[in-house]
């Protein structure tokens, strides 16, 4: 197809995660384009992004991806690259002298997140309403900085009548009102530095996240996805070729990262039983344990096109059929 074809030039934003980097560095290159990676810090690609279409690709919330989908306004077309996964259930903090033992315990509490919109707290809040029935409504929100500035929503809010969201006035941050008193619980991406510091008045609600997180997939088959990897709809429009190009080089780059993890040779990242951890992820997720491609992950797309109508965020559910360009696996 491109035979003597200049190579198509076009910008990147992502992070440097290991399955990243062999683009990142050159090793591997997608067919027929040439790649200006730019390596930022997921918030500030989503940010940049999103407000300005500043990058030709670049990773994306999962979340806002497919609430803008659902909301016919999307100016991007994804590739299904689960760029970023996590489970969420190791996120949530609560003050130790509240009363909160279960998950159950957050209903009619006062909770803080600093990115209402942001896909850990959709999943989050997807769990709690489908495991526990602690639904969005039933908690009073509190949105703000967690111990610096106010970030404002990635994506406009239109929530629900009867979801109560306040957003915290100049000066004020989500950890020194959870130190003091004021609120009970944060959903939180982000470590708090309390917790990091070790203080008694904030524990994880689940201080057993690996067995329930564990549970939860068995039960539930979801993983959470938090990134994929997007074009700009006027970018896939001139050029159609190039998602599969562009997805086939992250799936090579993640293939690479992977394939060098179980080597008894020496180990390829700084933790002391990593054998056993890829031992263990292959007894849980099968071989295939970072998949990328809708197959795989259809019940995580599923989950995120559904919790965000549910919670308010999209019109409708959005389907994963919908959600990346056709005929690039």
């Amino acid at each position: 197809m491109m035979g003597n074809m200049t190579m198509l030039k076009l910008t990147l934003a992502c992070w440097d995660y290991d399955r990243t980097r062999p683009l990142i560095d050159g090793r591997i290159r997608p067919e027929g384009i040439e790649l200006d990676i730019q390596v930022l810090r997921p918030r500030q690609t989503f940010q940049r992004m999103l407000e300005d279409r500043e990058f030709h690709a670049s990773e994306l919330s999962l979340a806002s991806y497919a609430a803008l989908k659902g909301r016919g306004n999307c100016p991007f077309v994804a590739i299904p690259v689960a760029l970023s996964k996590i489970f969420r259930h190791s996120c949530i903090y609560v003050r130790t002298d509240s009363g909160i033992k279960t998950a159950s315990d957050l209903k009619g509490r006062r909770v803080g997140t600093s990115q209402y919109g942001a896909t850990a707290l959709v999943f989050l809040r997807g769990m709690l309403q489908h495991d526990y029935g602690v639904a969005p409504a039933d908690l009073h929100w509190f949105m703000g900085g967690l111990n610096t500035f106010t970030e404002q929503p990635l994506i406009p809010l239109d929530l629900p009548e009867d979801v109560r969201l306040e957003f915290l006035p100049h000066g004020v941050t989500l950890e020194s009102m959870l130190d003091a008193g004021e609120l009970d619980a944060l959903l939180s991406i982000y470590i708090p530095s309390l917790f990091l510091k070790g203080s008694p008045r904030i524990a994880r609600l689940f201080p057993n996240f690996k067995e329930v997180e564990e549970d939860y997939y068995r039960r539930t088959g979801i993983f959470p996805i938090m990134h994929t990897v997007v074009l700009r709809e006027d970018v896939y429009k001139d050029h159609p070729w190039a998602a599969r190009s562009i997805y086939r080089a992250f799936c090579a780059a993640k293939d690479l990262a992977i394939q060098g993890l179980y080597d008894t040779d020496a180990l390829q990242l700084s933790l002391p039983w990593l054998l056993d951890h890829v031992e263990e992820a292959w007894r849980v997720f099968g071989h295939d344990f970072w998949s990328y491609g809708l197959g795989p992950n259809r019940q995580a797309l599923a989950a995120v096109g559904r919790f965000v109508h549910e919670q308010g965020l999209s019109p409708r559910t959005v389907l994963p059929e919908e959600l990346f360009a056709p005929d690039v696996e």
